[in-house]
């Protein structure tokens, strides 16, 4: 939405510049109906819970609605999606808690 503002009101030399600072998200939520967690990455944490919100992701679908509890911001998608399988093999619901318990 900023970058759009921008190109209106004249700026459009510094979209690209803008465009490279770019974040991505290792995130995990918890579903409001079943206490389960979900773990995943994004470059857009708020049209991804929306999407989970909506029953757009067929395996948060039966557990909506969900809110975020934890994120991490990363440089790169890769470096996050490398999170986001390091945390899944923890496998442990009291290891990941402690992801965002003892902050």
């Amino acid at each position: 939405m900023y970058l759009k503002k921008l190109e209106l009101s004249g700026f459009k030399s510094f979209v690209p510049i803008l465009s490279k600072f770019q974040m991505f998200y290792f995130y995990i939520l918890k579903s409001l109906k079943s206490s389960k967690y979900y773990i995943g990455s994004t470059n857009n944490i708020d049209t991804r819970i929306n999407l989970h919100n909506a029953g757009m992701v067929k395996s948060t679908k039966p557990d909506k609605p969900w809110i975020v509890i934890y994120n991490e911001l990363f440089d790169n998608l890769e470096d996050a999606r490398t999170r986001e399988v390091q945390v899944k093999k923890w496998k442990s619901r009291k290891a990941i808690e402690r992801l965002f318990l003892n902050i």
